[in-house]
């Protein structure tokens, strides 16, 4: 198994993606301004433009059983209700194409996007993006890992020519962009050229398919292997890790643009107080090491995953 550190984010990552540009810039749509200059879209100052809805809708990055989250979510909700004064319905989305199109409709007003997704959902969305999970000490992310089953006769990368590497969808980092544009530079491998690449929608269904030989290989985020082992859904023996790269951001939680101003305080406010101790989410999430809710910069925390974006031609016509 190859596996690089995480403190090499920034130089490995970067050189290894040395045709892209290192400092991609905003690219809004016309629908927003960004007068301060942080890469997402302002509030808008005219006050007919505000919504404040009776009930706040949250949805959470698809995953294969949105009835399991709706439970690692409810005591949250209930948190963010009170604090907000709101009735809180939690949204199940079935892909990240459909919670894209929730959000720009409006019928989404607090949501998590998945990390590769975030830059289309700031783009053409108007998310604004302003915390994400970590630990006690601060500490974030996760890391896209290959996986096979054993007895694939996959044992590295290079073992992928001529073979399959399942990814998730296109808008996700580490169930496509990331593995694409690092197997490309590192590699010399095209997907869709070189190897074949079904989607299968999510990591669980990647991990799923493999494990069921579905699919020779995936393409996943190593925190929702994990939270499936935990649950008893997969077991270590199960797969067989082939490739680690270094860290990326984790799923930031964010307000539409439009939201009241002080109802998006609120909303931030919630996310602050809420006490993980004993908690749905703790019980999830610290799985992964994660135990709170930081503050995040979006300019700052997702240049590498736009960087990533740009070397795999992603634009964002809204």
């Amino acid at each position: 198994m190859i596996t690089i550190p995480r403190q090499l984010l920034a130089t490995t990552i970067v050189g290894l993606l040395s045709t892209a540009a290192l400092q991609a810039s905003a690219d809004l749509s016309s629908r927003y301004s960004d007068i301060d200059g942080d890469m997402i879209a302002d509030i808008p100052t005219d006050e007919n433009q505000w919504t404040d809805p009776d009930t706040l809708v949250f949805a959470y990055t698809p995953v294969e059983d949105p009835a399991v989250y709706a439970e690692v979510w409810s005591d949250f909700l209930d948190h963010l209700g009170e604090v907000t004064g709101k009735e809180v319905q939690f949204f199940p989305v079935q892909s990240n194409a459909a919670q894209q199109e929730a959000l720009r409709a409006g019928r989404v007003h607090v949501a998590g996007f998945n990390t590769g997704g975030v830059p289309m959902a700031v783009n053409c969305g108007g998310f604004r993006p302003f915390a994400m999970m970590a630990g006690d000490d601060g500490s974030f992310g996760y890391e896209m890992e290959v996986i096979t089953y054993p007895g694939s006769g996959i044992t590295t990368v290079e073992d992928l020519a001529g073979r399959e590497l399942a990814f998730t969808s296109q808008t996700s980092n580490s169930g496509f962009r990331a593995p694409s544009a690092i197997i490309k530079s590192e590699f010399g491998m095209e997907a869709g050229v070189d190897f074949d690449t079904p989607f299968a929608g999510t990591h669980e269904n990647s991990i799923l398919g493999v494990i069921h030989k579905d699919y020779e290989a995936a393409a996943i985020a190593n925190s929702v292997i994990t939270r499936m082992k935990a649950r008893g859904v997969i077991n270590e023996n199960d797969y067989e890790v082939i490739y680690t790269s270094a860290t990326f951001p984790t799923t930031p939680y964010g307000t539409t643009h439009n939201l009241h101003p002080e109802l998006q305080e609120k909303v931030q406010e919630a996310f602050f107080s809420y006490d993980w101790e004993g908690s749905p989410l703790q019980a999830e999430f610290s799985n992964n090491g994660e135990s709170q809710f930081i503050p995040i910069n979006y300019a700052e925390r997702w240049e590498i995953i736009r960087t990533i974006a740009e070397a795999n031609g992603v634009t964002y016509d809204c």
